[in-house]
């Protein structure tokens, strides 16, 4: 039995809370891919280790960008067939997004491997820890094509309101990618290189088991090879709105290459420091992140079913959500933050523990702007208005770059936590002032 869900009627606020919690924990899991990878060098590896795997980060974002961008593009317009009962063309859609997201992949994880050198030389990388990231950053490239494959399904089936079947293969891996790093790592002291490693093999289990799933549970999903095809005309619409993300992303990661160029700056203990730092960080607003995919389901499935009222009701209940769960989150990073800070450093790296704990103090106080932002850019996307977001993403850049710049001169690395909050803030009212025009109800995609 599948776990598809109608958004277009019934409770808003308690449809918004099914459909994120379990997007939350899954969230939460996959932030430990990431965490569980800076946990383990930081600890039986050194800083240097932790900060050539901070340092690839932006990167990484920036070359599954364009996957990432092609599965949001598509799930807007699976959401709006889904919601305007359109069963063949949600098939339609499926099809093409299979092509579409493994097609993106494979180009951007070669155009990675290629240009892996270049990139992080842009980054200002010292030369200390060069090879450590660079080898970091090709494996990650060259298993691109598991990581789009799961992000590209679990985008399906969320465009379905199917939240938990990706929850639950996400868990498995997630746990599978901690036994493999301690494995690869403490084991066979592969480094760097192991915990790249656990990552890819984790994510392409994922992507297999959860794909393997959805073919025998969910009916819609099922349909003869000779109709499993690209579709033109919805691979433009998909392409329509899919390159405004993309290009969004690519602004956003964009924005943090240079604010990493510019922590790198000031060497391996505060690169360490931060890298540390914005793994805590990404586990903060996952309640955000879960809330805003939820928001943009709903969105579309309602937009296709013609119901403007109720994406009006969406938005004040996902802001209430999200509202509470920043004053949660605040006291709890704010005062809680450096005993999760301890996980990611030896006891000799005093200095690291005490910078990372500045910069999650800071940050904690803009949690309800980065909500605010992940809300309104899904809602906006939802209802198909993508070049708003793209241009979120744009202001974003230049927040972060000139708030970073400037600060940093100013206050040292210090500035450069306060940049990051100040670049929420400015960002989140671009977006709110865009959902208030109402200019977005005019962008469903299904009727162009």
């Amino acid at each position: 039995m599948s776990n598809l869900t109608d958004m277009t009627s019934g409770s808003p606020f308690r449809l918004l809370l099914k459909f994120s919690i379990p997007m939350l924990i899954g969230n939460i899991f996959q932030q430990f891919y990431n965490m569980v990878d800076a946990i383990v060098v930081g600890n039986y590896e050194g800083k240097e280790a932790l900060a050539a795997v901070g340092t690839s980060m932006p990167l990484n974002f920036f070359i599954f960008s364009l996957a990432l961008g092609l599965a949001s593009g598509i799930s807007i317009v699976i959401s709006q067939y889904f919601g305007a009962k359109e069963e063949a063309n949600v098939k339609k859609s499926i099809a093409t997004a299979a092509y579409t997201i493994i097609g993106a992949s494979i180009i951007m994880g070669i155009l990675g491997i290629i240009f892996s050198r270049q990139l992080l030389q842009l980054l200002n990388t010292p030369d200390n820890i060069m090879d450590q990231a660079r080898q970091y950053f090709v494996i990650c490239c060259a298993g691109i094509v598991g990581i789009g494959a799961y992000n590209g399904i679990a985008s399906i089936l969320r465009a379905l309101g199917d939240s938990v079947t990706p929850l639950i293969f996400l868990a498995v891996a997630s746990l599978l990618n901690i036994v493999l790093d301690l494995v690869f790592v403490i084991v066979f002291h592969m480094g760097v290189a192991g915990v790249a490693y656990a990552t890819i093999i984790s994510q392409f289990i994922a992507a297999v088991s959860c794909i393997v799933y959805a073919i025998k549970k969910v009916p819609i999903m099922r349909m003869p090879l000779s109709d499993f095809k690209p579709d033109y005309v919805i691979f433009k619409k998909c392409l329509r709105l899919g390159l405004p993300v993309t290009i969004q992303n690519s602004f956003i990661s964009g924005s943090t290459m240079a604010l990493q160029g510019v922590i790198n700056g000031y060497g391996d203990t505060v690169m360490a420091a931060a890298t540390a730092a914005s793994r805590i960080e990404q586990l903060s607003i996952q309640p955000g992140l879960s809330i805003g995919v939820a928001v943009a389901t709903f969105t579309g499935q309602n937009i296709g079913a013609g119901k403007i009222d109720r994406v009006k009701e969406g938005f004040v209940a996902a802001t209430k959500i999200i509202l509470t769960f920043s004053l949660i989150m605040l006291p709890t990073i704010y005062f809680g933050g450096g005993l999760i800070m301890n996980l990611f450093t030896s006891k000799a790296d005093v200095d690291v523990m005490q910078i990372g704990i500045e910069a999650i103090r800071v940050t904690s106080f803009f949690y309800s702007f980065v909500g605010m932002i992940l809300v309104t850019r899904n809602l906006l996307s939802g209802a198909g208005d993508v070049m708003l977001p793209m241009f979120m993403g744009f202001i974003e850049v230049v927040c972060r770059v000139l708030f970073a710049t400037v600060l940093s001169l100013r206050f040292g690395y210090q500035g450069i936590w306060w940049a990051t909050g100040l670049n929420w803030m400015v960002t989140s009212f671009v977006g709110i002032a865009r959902y208030y025009s109402g200019k977005w109800r005019f962008k469903s995609v299904i009727e162009g």
